[in-house]
């Protein structure tokens, strides 16, 4: 009891003031008196354990009393009056009666609930925000940002360009793979520069005085009937090659007319030089037109082989020649940098560069002659055009590798070089006017065709089967063996071939000397016949 009367009697009062005023900053929203009554007279039921020592006056009215009920705070300014002199009469009334009467008043008063302060609550029910305001980067900020950035990007990007920060890996791959194809091989003519050709221009300068023009003459009865070289230039590049129609033609001071134009190169500083056959085939004389002179000069055929289309020509002069040197062109690889230097169309002295497209082609031409069987050919996308067979194919090393040769007419870029590995086999057989080798043709010396079925029933067969022999030539080892026209070779050594194709690929693949029995028929029955294989070059037959 004496704890309790030490307390202010004040207390309870300005303790229900802070909380309307708790209540009123959080915006809560004011119930139901009905519902305020309700909670009031509960909480009088239970026992109270709060006390007021402050003057309480039993007669005042109701709605003069404080409560802690949702509506408090929000009375008018004549209630609070009143409250007040209230309090001041009821101060000089006796303590007894002030006590009972404050332990009346603490009955009706119910407990003020705690309430725990949040500030995120109160921020987020409150009725005021606060809004900061928004910052703006100045104009001068941004300028200076950019112009800092442009400094520092370019002081780096000048930085790398002065010290090669990105380039020196690249250098010293290259200069690795330009050293090892110097050590590697000298025979290859292959070093780094083969990846970037920079100087064509200085590879055509010291190439091209060792390049000349090769001019043919011939009679004009000759040249009516037209030359080896008119049907080989009619059948790559049409009628319109140089030297094509004689009668457009000047008329030389021998009365040869002008049959036909390439190009050549020297080998060898005393006037040898190398071209194709049938650039000078059928030709009565043949002038050459070198790079510092101020005429042609006559120049004289050593050797020539239709089958391989090469030739060896030599001029006389005091003063040594310019040359070329011959390089291996089986070193060279496919996608390797090229160039042909000839006179196409009459136009001296002109380059055009390309790649090394593939090798190993084999084509064939037929002309008036025959038909040229061409291996192992070079193929490149270099412009090659009428003029330009003879001359020299160069890597970028200038060394040959290679002599222009043909062209197809029906497609852009695809030229054909004979390459030095076949030209280094014979050049000296050329030079000394020998005959060139040549590698032997295993054949019998039959002419062949398939049998068909009118065939097969005027000859008795049941079906049309194996190939019948139309022509046996005289001394030929199918003559020397006993084989006759009409009969029908079946097979060889038991084997069935059933076409002539089939069978004339087996006879090639036999070796010279070899001896074979072949399976005919004659007159309806079957025999063999024992043929030993031949060389077609030693019989000079088709």
């Amino acid at each position: 009891m004496d704890d309790q009367n030490k307390k202010n009697g004040f207390d309870d009062f300005f303790q229900n003031r802070e909380d309307e005023q708790r209540k009123q900053e959080d915006n809560v929203q004011p119930v139901q008196a009905d519902e305020a009554s309700a909670d009031s007279s509960e909480q009088a039921s239970k026992p109270s354990y709060y006390y007021s020592y402050g003057p309480f006056k039993s007669g005042a009215p109701e709605n003069n009393v404080l409560t802690d009920g949702p509506g408090a705070g929000n009375q008018p300014i004549s209630t609070q009056a009143q409250a007040s002199s209230q309090e001041s009469a009821s101060a000089s009334q006796p303590y007894s009666q002030q006590q009972g009467e404050q332990a009346s008043f603490a009955d009706s008063m119910p407990p003020a609930p705690v309430r725990p302060f949040s500030s995120t609550q109160s921020s987020a029910r409150g009725g005021w925000q606060v809004k900061e305001p928004q910052r703006r980067t100045s104009f001068k900020a941004m300028f200076s940002s950019f112009i800092a950035g442009v400094l520092v990007v370019g002081s780096l990007m000048y930085a790398s360009d002065v010290n090669n920060w990105f380039s020196k890996p690249a250098e010293a791959t290259v200069s690795q793979q330009g050293t090892a194809a110097t050590a590697t091989g000298q025979n290859s003519g292959l070093t780094a520069a083969a990846d970037r050709p920079d100087d064509i221009a200085k590879l055509f300068e010291t190439s091209s005085p060792a390049v000349v023009k090769i001019e043919t003459f011939a009679s004009p009865t000759r040249s009516n009937g037209g030359s080896s070289a008119d049907s080989f230039f009619e059948q790559f590049f049409g009628q319109d090659y140089p030297g094509a129609g004689s009668q457009e033609q000047n008329n030389n001071s021998n009365g040869l007319q002008a049959t036909g134009s390439g190009t050549g190169f020297f080998f060898d500083s005393s006037g040898y030089i190398l071209t194709n056959q049938h650039v000078v085939g059928g030709a009565e004389k043949i002038e050459v037109t070198v790079q510092g002179y101020d005429k042609p000069l006559t120049a004289e055929l050593l050797g020539s082989d239709y089958n391989l289309d090469l030739a060896v020509l030599k001029v006389t002069d005091t003063k040594a020649f310019p040359t070329l040197k011959l390089g291996n062109s089986d070193s060279i690889k496919i996608g390797d940098w090229v160039a042909a230097i000839g006179n196409p169309y009459g136009f001296d002295h002109t380059i055009t560069v390309g790649v090394l497209s593939a090798k190993e082609r084999p084509i064939s031409i037929p002309d008036e002659q025959g038909t040229r069987n061409y291996e192992h050919l070079l193929q490149t996308d270099a412009s090659i055009n009428p003029g330009n067979s003879g001359g020299p194919l160069l890597n970028v090393n200038g060394e040959v590798i290679g002599i222009n040769t043909a062209v197809s007419s029906q497609a852009q870029g695809i030229g054909f070089a004979i390459p030095t590995s076949t030209i280094q086999g014979v050049l000296e057989n050329l030079k000394n006017n020998v005959e060139v080798p040549k590698d032997p043709v295993p054949f019998i010396g039959a002419e062949l065709a398939d049998v068909t079925d009118a065939m097969a029933k005027q000859l008795g067969m049941d079906k049309a089967e194996g190939s019948i022999v139309s022509n046996v030539y005289y001394n030929s080892p199918a003559y020397l063996g006993d084989l006759k026209q009409f009969d029908v070779i079946t097979g060889i050594d038991g084997k069935v071939y059933n076409n002539t194709q089939d069978l004339i690929a087996a006879i090639k693949k036999r070796v010279v000397g070899d001896e074979v029995q072949l399976n005919i028929i004659r007159k309806g029955a079957k025999m063999d016949l024992s043929v030993t294989i031949g060389d077609r070059n030693k019989f000079n037959a088709e």
